[in-house]
């Protein structure tokens, strides 16, 4: 029995509770995982899984067992890594997942960088904007604007999503402008369906808070589909400034009730804590933040105008 294979299978079983999803992860077949798992359970002389047709779950000894082996696992990768980077540059296949906000439009050009600067590494980029547990999806680190969803994830910030209401003149020279949040319910809205908050909006102006409730005429996961409405005049749409920057710049797009503000969020790489010092994940997360820097360059003439803050 190869104890560190079946350790590893183990642990890959106990955070995904699916021997099936720990295969792939492990690039075997379930078969191969469930001996593994067997060999182990023989090993410690004792069940560490609850299996069902159903369900699989941690037994008492399991959980006890766990603990220490997804430390050690870690341990394994970090010192692995350790080693591959004092004598060569990181390779291999990272899966990511990336969020369509970002994806189109600004990440293309930085990944044209980072193949340049790490050719050994091969990238395989989902992109969606479901907040995902990267263990159970089986990803090396997913980038996405809301909180990570274990405790058992590392989040790494880089960078804040700001966010405003814009419309095109052609909207705003037939129906106006509005002058308070409020106006809004008199106009014709889409806005992004993916927000915690649904349809509950707050903006605030120094002691003034605004709640309201704005369902908006048309709802879309598809922050880009809510542009590209927005610049045929079809209405007032709220986007992030990743997306508006461009089009509010060349005045396409014209930024309105910017004397209030919406609350920002943070653009963040979450990865599994076995994922902490891997060498791949490591070169990403440092390429993105040091390429982006302390605001991102399509905020910079946003907060010189005074359209965000």
């Amino acid at each position: 029995m190869d104890r560190f294979l079946s350790i590893e299978a183990f642990v890959r079983v106990a955070e995904t509770s699916n021997f099936a999803k720990a295969a792939r992860q492990l690039g075997v077949t379930s078969s191969v995982v469930t001996h593994r798992i067997q060999q182990l359970e023989k090993f410690v002389n004792a069940p560490l899984f609850h299996r069902t047709t159903r369900h699989v779950r941690l037994s008492d000894v399991g959980e006890a067992f766990y603990r220490e082996c997804a430390e050690v696992v870690g341990r394994v990768n970090e010192l692995t890594d350790q080693m591959r980077e004092l004598r060569a540059t990181p390779t291999g296949r990272l899966r990511i997942q990336m969020l369509p906000g970002f994806a189109l439009g600004h990440f293309g050009a930085l990944l044209a960088e980072f193949n340049r600067r790490y050719p050994g590494i091969q990238l395989d980029v989902i992109v969606n904007d479901r907040v995902v547990d990267p263990i159970e999806e089986g990803f090396d680190v997913a980038f996405q604007i809301f909180p990570a969803i274990s405790d058992s994830l590392i989040e790494r910030r880089l960078f804040t999503v700001r966010r405003l209401f814009c419309a095109a003149p052609a909207y705003l020279h037939a129906h106006g402008a509005p002058q308070h949040p409020r106006d809004l319910l008199e106009h014709t809205t889409a806005l992004y369906s993916g927000y915690p908050s649904r349809n509950r909006w707050t903006m605030t102006r120094s002691e003034e808070v605004i709640e309201m409730d704005l369902p908006g005429m048309i709802r879309s996961n598809s922050v880009h589909l809510l542009r590209d409405y927005a610049l045929t005049g079809g209405g007032i749409v709220c986007l992030p400034t990743l997306v508006a920057s461009a089009s509010l710049l060349d005045g396409s797009l014209v930024p309105l009730l910017v004397d209030y503000s919406l609350s920002t969020m943070d653009f963040a790489a979450v990865y599994p804590e076995t994922q902490r010092q891997g060498l791949k994940v490591k070169a990403l997360v440092e390429f993105l933040a040091g390429e982006l820097g302390p605001e991102p360059a399509w905020d910079v003439p946003l907060i010189e105008r005074g359209w965000v803050k």
